[in-house]
């Protein structure tokens, strides 16, 4: 337990739609008083776009007088702050309404809260894990490039799966990271290097699904705060270089009863019926999901066939050309694989996009398609994810399933932040958008 008053200040913020931190520095004697409510903020500062303008037709703003919301501590805790030079900690927020208890709908961790609920309604408990990619890089000049050798000095070229060299080389930067999470008490796993140049992943272990999101939340910062410490840059921009590798976060997830057995484990290689009926979900839903798991322009270039990203709707056991994945090994700890979203998301309504489809595919008990086999790429025969985002918030904001995931006021006011970042990307040179989103995703 982090003693809020030993520092003379400390930072409290919450998710906004983008996945950015939103909040304020208050005083050491503040630790006393969260519970309280002592922190206010506009509603609206949850709904602004990356560059953290207003929503022009927000209904948030004007139209309501841009009232303020509380922001409560989360179950997370407090947490340190390692990417900063002075030791303090921050403190992981939500925000409510004026009385303090209502959550507000356009939150994304609220979001992920209530398709939870759903779960815990049936004595179930969610277990996740994500797969946290990112790409070390070079920002010092106009083009985006690779990062230099901490050994050589010259810039890195090449794709180095699995090079112990390259993760070597930067091992007092993977070091300080895995330091790091221990602090905050992310439980980071395996690092290993990718197939882009500069590209990198670092598992997080299976536990509760809101705390793995909360962790995934805090990564993300935490990545992209040591590596400024070291001298680069960490972006987990979907598709930094057009000609390389894209970013990903493949989420793992089962469920597990009151008596702790997982439902989706029968025993076998094949899973349960539970499973099954999951899968179904997940996989009807995904394309009107795709804002959610591409949520930026750039998304999209990464969502090509044969990017190692998936581009249909399909699910396979061990085959991950497939968007879903079953992975072999031990039954009792049988899983679905969630291969679509990509890095620069918001984890919490990913997170809550999949779990609600999930859901909805157990209360209807639906079948699923047959699994695939083989490259998925090659068939002609599946419903595909968006090709863009225009289309992608067409399908979002027209579809009753995810009405009935997620608040009506976040599916407005996010494909309103959407629409409004297209506008204004439309005013720059493209060359440059990845200024932008660098460090914003």
């Amino acid at each position: 337990m982090i003693e809020l008053a030993q520092f003379q200040t400390f930072r409290v913020a919450a998710s906004d739609l983008n996945g950015q931190m939103r909040g304020k520095r208050v005083p050491g004697s503040y630790g006393t008083k969260l519970e309280g409510g002592v922190v206010r903020m506009p509603l609206s500062v949850l709904n602004v776009d990356l560059w953290g303008a207003d929503i022009a037709d927000s209904p948030l703003v004007f139209e309501s007088g841009d009232a303020d919301g509380i922001l409560l501590p989360t179950e997370r805790g407090a947490v340190p702050m390692p990417w900063l030079e002075r030791p303090s900690a921050f403190v992981p927020m939500a925000m409510y309404l004026e009385d303090g208890q209502t959550p507000f709908g356009g939150d994304p961790r609220h979001a992920l809260a209530r398709v939870l609920g759903r779960y815990a309604a049936r004595d179930w408990r969610v277990i996740a894990a994500t797969e946290m990619e990112f790409t070390l890089v070079d920002d010092q000049s106009d083009t985006l490039r690779a990062p230099r050798h901490p050994r050589t000095g010259r810039w890195i070229s090449g794709p180095g799966i699995l090079s112990m060299p390259l993760l070597d080389a930067f091992d007092d930067y993977f070091s300080a990271l895995y330091e790091a999470c221990e602090a905050m008490g992310i439980p980071a796993q395996t690092a290993m290097s990718e197939s882009g140049v500069g590209q990198f992943e670092v598992t997080l272990m299976h536990q509760d699904a809101m705390r793995a999101a909360d962790d995934a939340w805090l990564f993300k910062v935490l990545a992209r705060g040591l590596a400024r410490q070291q001298g680069f840059a960490a972006t987990f921009m979907a598709k930094p270089y057009e000609d390389d590798a894209g970013n990903g976060m493949h989420l793992h997830f089962s469920v597990v009863d009151a008596a702790g057995a997982n439902i989706f484990d029968n025993g076998g290689p094949d899973g349960s019926d539970m499973l099954r009926h999951a899968v179904a979900g997940c996989v009807a839903h995904m394309p009107a999901a795709s804002a959610i798991f591409a949520p930026h322009m750039n998304s999209y270039s990464r969502l090509v066939p044969g990017a190692h990203a998936p581009t249909g709707a399909a699910w396979a056991y061990e085959n991950r050309t497939a968007a879903l994945r079953i992975p072999a090994g031990d039954p009792e700890a049988r899983r679905i694989e969630h291969r679509v979203a990509g890095g620069d998301i918001n984890p919490y309504l990913v997170l809550a996009a999949v779990l609600g489809s999930a859901m909805q595919g157990i209360e209807a008990q639906a079948a699923p398609p047959d699994p695939i086999s083989g490259n998925a790429y090659e068939r002609r025969d599946l419903a595909q994810l968006a090709a863009d985002l225009p289309t992608a918030l067409g399908l979002l904001e027209n579809d009753m399933a995810m009405a009935e995931i997620f608040d009506p006021l976040l599916i407005d006011c996010f494909c309103r932040t959407k629409r409004q970042e297209m506008r204004h990307f439309a005013k720059l040179d493209p060359n440059r958008h990845w200024t932008t989103y660098l460090e914003r995703v």
